[in-house]
């Protein structure tokens, strides 16, 4: 059984930091394509941040970059965001995904993931990211 559980959100003060977390169990991690992706009320879902099964590269949106750094543990089976100079904007539900490698996605690049979040089949329920002004 696939189980993908996100972790760390919380309340956090503009220009604070934050580290989400997001284990996978029931995939074999090496294989993986992940992901964030956030939303915001009224809002459409974001990528923040996908590698592709390879890792040879990582996306981000423009509008974290710099501030934001994806990482991963194999050993722990977990995927890493950490979020710093926090803004006001950057709150939202953000959520993990995972897609598993196969002859169809073998291609994929990091970037199409983040704009095609369909293409990822196991998602979290979320951890919801606070920011005060």
């Amino acid at each position: 059984q696939v189980q993908v559980a996100e972790s760390g959100g919380g309340l956090v003060q503009a220009g604070g930091s934050l580290i989400l977390s997001c284990t996978f169990s029931g995939l074999t991690f090496d294989d993986l394509s992940m992901g964030w992706f956030r939303q915001a009320p009224g809002k459409e879902r974001e990528g923040v941040s996908c590698v592709n099964w390879s890792g040879t590269s990582l996306y981000y949106a423009d509008s974290v970059k710099g501030r934001f750094t994806m990482s991963r543990d194999n050993a722990k089976n977990t995927l890493y965001l950490q979020m710093n100079s926090l803004k006001p904007e950057d709150a939202a539900m953000y959520y993990c995904a995972a897609d598993r490698k196969t002859h169809y996605t073998y291609y994929y690049s990091s970037a199409f993931y983040c704009t095609h979040p369909d293409r990822f089949h196991h998602w979290g329920q979320g951890t919801e990211v606070t920011v005060s002004s």
